[in-house]
């Protein structure tokens, strides 16, 4: 098993490969993204893949918002699968991430919050919605999203794909499919409006999850916004039920600042880190 500075060092080297490439296709969309293939040897990838959990391990997340599977423990899980999350935490990944795409300064969330891993099923989704803009004590802006696809054979048909709506969540979406050994970047701010298509066959898509945040906001002010949820075109009564979901959680957190409820899609390292877990 490599640790994560022999991973991270591979993946350094090879978004450097095709850095003019990345740079040039990440600003072309209101939703900035790009992906690369073939991160890393796909002996790697394979064993990442087969090191991921059952699902049943794993904590269910099922609403009308979402349907997945999602873990951010990891020392409950296979060393590698912490080892591969934390190699995009590496300072050269995150410099090359930088040169990527123009965002500076940006800080790796060492808490996983919201990030680590997550599993989707047969039928399992995620609706279109914007990411919360902030980390876990609302101290700095959540700028980019890293996703790392690492199931073997999996085709656009399978659903499970990453969707993109530069225009909002009436207006048609943008595809990436979630093919084996790819990373995809996109930035998240509040315009960035992203969903998982269904889940088709009787598969898992396994995905490895990163966030970087930043001091400072993509957009030329500041906001605060909780994670966001619509309902997709043909879903008029989905898209009004929660839309009043956001709105009474926004002001929710207007009142209370830190929130009501403790998270626990976090990677929680000692008992002193549970003292502070705003959702």
């Amino acid at each position: 098993m490599l640790n994560r500075q022999q991973y991270g060092k591979m993946i350094e080297e090879r978004l450097r490969e095709e850095l003019p490439r990345l740079r040039d296709e990440f600003p072309k969309y209101v939703v900035q993204s790009c992906y690369i293939d073939n991160l890393l040897p796909e002996a790697e990838a394979r064993e990442i893949n087969a090191a991921f959990p059952a699902k049943e391990t794993m904590m269910l997340r099922k609403s009308l918002r979402e349907n997945k599977y999602v873990a951010a423990q990891m020392d409950k899980y296979t060393p590698i699968l912490e080892e591969i999350i934390y190699a995009f935490q590496e300072p050269g990944v995150v410099k090359i991430v930088e040169e990527i795409t123009g965002i500076a300064d940006m800080i790796p969330d060492t808490h996983l919050y919201a990030g680590g891993i997550s599993l989707m099923a047969k039928d399992n989704f995620l609706n279109p919605h914007l990411d919360n803009s902030h980390d876990k004590n609302r101290q700095a802006y959540r700028v980019l999203n890293l996703l790392y696809y690492v199931t073997p054979e999996w085709s656009h048909q399978n659903g499970g794909n990453l969707e993109l709506w530069d225009e909002g969540p009436k207006h048609p979406q943008r595809e990436i499919t979630s093919c084996f050994n790819r990373l995809a970047l996109m930035a998240t701010h509040e315009k960035s409006w992203h969903s998982v298509s269904k889940v088709n066959v009787e598969r898992s898509r396994c995905c490895v999850s990163n966030y970087y945040f930043s001091e400072k906001p993509l957009e030329d002010h500041e906001y605060f916004h909780v994670t966001s949820f619509r309902g997709r075109p043909e879903q008029p009564v989905r898209d009004v039920l929660l839309q009043s979901d956001v709105a009474l959680r926004q002001g929710i957190r207007k009142i209370f600042k830190g929130g009501v409820t403790k998270t626990t899609h976090m990677y929680v390292k000692d008992e002193s880190e549970t003292n502070d877990r705003p959702n």
